[in-house]
């Protein structure tokens, strides 16, 4: 019998479409050769024959997506795709996405949730979903929040290079209620999150309520946006997901929401958990 990664891997070869890896093995290797390239060397570097190359190329250019230069007879991307991607701006469609997800998460954990971003130094949230039952505690969208006493402002300045994060830092401005930036607490602070990938503290801003942080990365490792759960704990009847379980699910979603972002991963059953 196949085990898990054999069923896996036999799937995965079943449904492969080996005319369309062709064509973006073409794309992926021009995107890197910004003085573009001759047919012969695409062959040798995908190591493909001259038919399947020329078939592949003549599509492209056809299409628009990849241009030959009648001076030297070399390939090279047009600027199509990139007016394709701009067609839906990546943190805009990042947030379409989102939010189904958002609220399917809310109806889950009974919990709301949201989603911060920077914003010229300052730590905006720039999508909310209130919790499904009769209270709850959920930020309006465009509410400025701090950087060193949230959760989202903490987990994205962790997930930054030094460079960013200096800057982040100097063009802060401190929210309403946020105290002045104890430095050295802050940046152990950031050791200890980006160690254990997501912070989880007491909000410093209310009584009562945990807060649980979670960064959505890009493809090197940077946060691009924070999923946000501002946790209540009931002491009703009412049987709900405890944080451990809380925990699980959003920092599950903020990772498949990375790898969409990535392009690395899809979001099959978005709006169902």
């Amino acid at each position: 019998m196949f085990d898990a990664d054999q069923k896996h891997k036999a799937a995965a070869e079943k449904y492969r479409a080996p005319a369309l890896e062709k064509g973006l093995d073409i794309i992926e290797l021009l995107a890197g050769c910004g003085d573009g390239l001759s047919q012969g060397d695409i062959v040798r570097a995908l190591d493909r024959s001259q038919g399947e190359i020329y078939r592949m190329l003549t599509t492209l250019v056809r299409r628009g997506y990849v241009v030959r230069s009648s001076e030297d007879d070399r390939y090279s991307l047009s600027l199509k795709m990139f007016a394709l991607s701009q067609r839906h701006p990546p943190i805009e469609r990042l947030l379409e996405v989102a939010i189904p997800r958002m609220r399917s998460l809310t109806r889950r954990t009974w919990q709301s949730c949201h989603i911060g971003m920077e914003s010229n130094g300052d730590i905006v949230v720039v999508a909310s979903v209130e919790s499904p039952g009769s209270w709850g505690l959920a930020l309006r969208t465009g509410t400025v929040v701090g950087l060193s006493n949230t959760g989202s402002g903490r987990v994205l300045a962790a997930f930054r290079d030094e460079a960013s994060l200096k800057e982040l830092m100097k063009r802060h401005r401190l929210a309403a209620g946020e105290p002045p930036l104890g430095r050295k607490a802050f940046l152990a602070d950031l050791v200890r999150i980006r160690a254990q990938g997501y912070e989880k503290m007491p909000s410093a801003t209310v009584v009562g309520v945990t807060n649980l942080a979670y960064p959505i990365l890009d493809q090197d490792g940077a946060a691009v946006a924070v999923l946000n759960c501002p946790y209540l704990e009931r002491i009703d009847d009412l049987v709900v997901p405890d944080l451990a379980e809380v925990h699980a699910l959003y920092r599950r979603v903020a990772g498949e929401l990375g790898n969409y972002y990535c392009g690395i991963g899809s979001l099959s059953g978005a709006t169902e958990m």
